[in-house]
């Protein structure tokens, strides 16, 4: 019978070394991939892009260094890369109009629009029952008008959009995505 030391057993047995694998943290797990609103030929599609993120600042006019975009006279500034957890401001992920893959930014208002002779008024309780809020009515429209999620969170107001949908008599539903005029990336 034949005995070998222990550590010669591991060495010889013993599986290759592996990589360690590390998956980046999605920080925007709350956030669709896609958004889809409209239908026939007025549908609308954007397309979340990984390795952008945007932070919204609180004042406009803020500088923020390393932007690749500004957008409402500085209040979002759009940056290439991951965020990190010590960023000043809410960070919202960056998606892309479809098919031609300009940037738009989601800054958690949306826009409803009942059919003519349905005004805003008459529905502010529906309107509240699926978690939202009037933020800005439209004197020239009453039957439109901008809204926010209650909780003030814009993965809470693009998430509702098929509750606010849903609404009888409503005609148009649309979240507000800022974008820059002309900005289009390569693939």
């Amino acid at each position: 019978m034949f005995y070998f030391p222990a550590e010669y057993f591991l060495q010889v047995y013993s599986l290759p070394l592996i990589a360690e694998v590390r998956f980046q943290k999605d920080y925007f797990s709350e956030y669709p991939e896609q958004i889809r609103v409209g239908s026939g030929r007025t549908a609308v599609s954007y397309t979340r892009k990984p390795g952008y993120y945007a932070i919204h600042y609180n004042q406009p006019k803020t500088v923020a260094s390393g932007a690749v975009l500004h957008l409402n006279d500085g209040a979002i500034a759009v940056f290439l890369g991951e965020p990190n957890q010590s960023e000043q401001g809410t960070l919202s992920p960056i998606y892309t109009l479809q098919p031609n893959g300009s940037l738009a930014v989601p800054t958690g208002l949306v826009f409803i629009r009942f059919a003519e002779g349905v005004d805003v008024e008459s529905q502010h309780e529906v309107i509240n029952r699926v978690g939202y809020e009037v933020a800005q009515s439209q004197d020239f429209a009453p039957h439109a008008a901008w809204l926010r999620a209650q909780s003030g969170n814009i993965a809470d107001a693009i998430a509702g959009i098929p509750q606010l949908e849903a609404i009888p008599k409503v005609e148009n539903i649309e979240p507000q995505m800022l974008m820059e005029k002309g900005l289009k990336l390569g693939h």
